[in-house]
């Protein structure tokens, strides 16, 4: 592989999340990741185990995601199913925030959801990315969320699921890296099919992207 292709498969969370996924598409997803060496495998919380198991020999970590797709479990939901990943081998968590809450105004309480969660990371020395659901805010909803995120100190904050009405664009990482301090990584996700769209989101200030169809891409 060229430098290029290496530079970029370093940033992508090489992703599979859809509902008819096996034990066989995992390993496949482990194989890639290790041959390309994608910075993880973002995997559903049933197969983090696997994950882990196909990848200990490997420097691809193993991502799962928390509260997903609608973020609207409790909280004390959201602490269990993280501590219950990161026992299974998760090093990284991709969680989403109470977006209802969000849209209430409830700030304090989703400021507390993140907070709970990205706790229950730190005491395991996983990293937490905050998946705030770009396409569903409006633009004072996401600046409220991403000041929450700034205040508490999360490691990423994350555009997307992939599984709403839109996924990332270069405005909304534009607006995480203008509101979000420097130690405050971004990861864009949802919609990431080329090459150039990729390069375009990392220009804007994306630090990692989720991807499914992350080879087909290299490959372009």
């Amino acid at each position: 592989m060229s430098w290029q292709i290496m530079d970029l498969a370093s940033k992508i969370d090489h992703t599979y999340l859809k509902a008819d996924c096996t034990n066989e598409i995992i390993e496949h997803l482990c194989v890639e990741a290790i041959q390309y060496q994608f910075a993880s495998v973002c995997v559903p919380p049933n197969f983090v185990a696997l994950a882990s198991e196909k990848l200990k020999q490997s420097s691809v970590k193993v991502c799962t995601v928390i509260g997903f797709p609608l973020g609207y479990q409790t909280t004390e939901t959201k602490v269990f199913e993280t501590e219950n990943a990161i026992k299974n081998g998760a090093t990284e968590i991709d969680m989403v925030i109470a977006i209802g809450l969000l849209k209430e105004g409830r700030i304090a309480e989703v400021k507390s959801d993140i907070q709970q969660v990205f706790t229950a990371c730190q005491s395991k020395r996983a990293l937490l990315k905050v998946i705030i659901e770009t396409a569903l805010l409006t633009q004072q909803e996401k600046q409220a969320v991403i000041e929450c995120c700034a205040e508490i100190g999360v490691d990423f904050v994350k555009t997307s699921t992939g599984f709403s009405a839109a996924g990332a664009t270069k405005n909304d990482v534009s607006l995480m890296r203008k509101l979000l301090p420097e130690t405050i990584q971004i990861k864009a996700a949802g919609g990431i099919k080329t090459k150039k769209f990729a390069l375009e989101l990392l220009n804007a200030g994306a630090n990692r992207l989720g991807c499914s169809s992350s080879v087909s891409l290299l490959k372009e």
